[in-house]
């Protein structure tokens, strides 16, 4: 199905509700959602366990649909886009975190990233260039050809972010990206999106527990009982 086109561009939630199963009912995880990350900022998102933050990135990241309401990605409407469509959507426009790097062990960090351009279908030759490029902006054109045992817990998450934004996507979703981080390294990968973000135009959420990070973000917000309230600053 072809999708529609939104007047805007970042990331755009409206009245989004999920539920899940529980027994012989259904579970709220999001109860009327709406929320709009404009390019070029950082929107983070804190709250206490069992929230809703990771239902929330699921829905931005349309890896899951919600029960009813709109994701905007970009100025792509997904509502009504076939599975094959959201996940090329994903693919080029959708850069995600995850809060472990997952980095596969056999695979240098060049290769790491390079496998992200061969999804796109790019010659080799330009996968490695555009993946040498990531990793100077990461800090790590030093160490393109070093395996993750090789590296530390900091240099394997600054891969992780190098990956998602291999395909220079609109928008970038962070799951905890500081939680197996000590406070210096934290603050240099937060201040690592930052500048990204900022130098690619990119609608970043970052999904967090460490206060201490929300001076470095344009908006904060907070999510309970899966509903979102007023921002919530440190």
């Amino acid at each position: 199905m072809t999708s529609t086109t939104a007047t805007t561009t970042g990331l755009h939630l409206a009245d989004i509700v999920l539920t899940y199963p529980d027994g012989t009912g259904r579970l709220t995880a999001l109860d009327r959602v709406s929320l709009s990350v404009t390019a070029g900022t950082i929107t983070a998102v804190v709250g206490p366990s069992g929230s809703g933050k990771s239902s929330l990135l699921a829905v931005a990241a349309t890896l899951i649909t919600p029960d009813s309401g709109r994701v905007s990605i970009a100025g792509t409407d997904t509502d009504g886009l076939s599975r094959h469509e959201l996940t090329a959507l994903r693919r080029t426009t959708v850069g995600i975190v995850f809060q472990q790097p997952n980095l596969l062990p056999s695979l240098t960090a060049v290769e790491q990233l390079q496998v992200m351009a061969h999804l796109d279908r790019r010659s080799p030759r330009k996968a490695r260039a555009r993946a040498l490029e990531m990793l100077d902006a990461v800090g790590l054109g030093d160490q393109a050809d070093r395996r993750p045992h090789q590296l530390s817990g900091g240099q394997r998450q600054r891969i992780n972010i190098a990956r998602a934004l291999m395909n220079d996507p609109a928008v970038l979703l962070v799951d905890e990206p500081t939680s197996a981080l000590d406070h210096e390294r934290g603050a240099a990968v937060l201040d690592l999106i930052t500048t990204l973000t900022r130098r690619n135009d990119t609608a970043t959420v970052l999904v967090t527990h460490d206060r201490s990070l929300l001076a470095a973000v344009d908006e904060v917000t907070e999510v309970r009982d899966g509903r979102l309230t007023a921002p919530a600053r440190a």
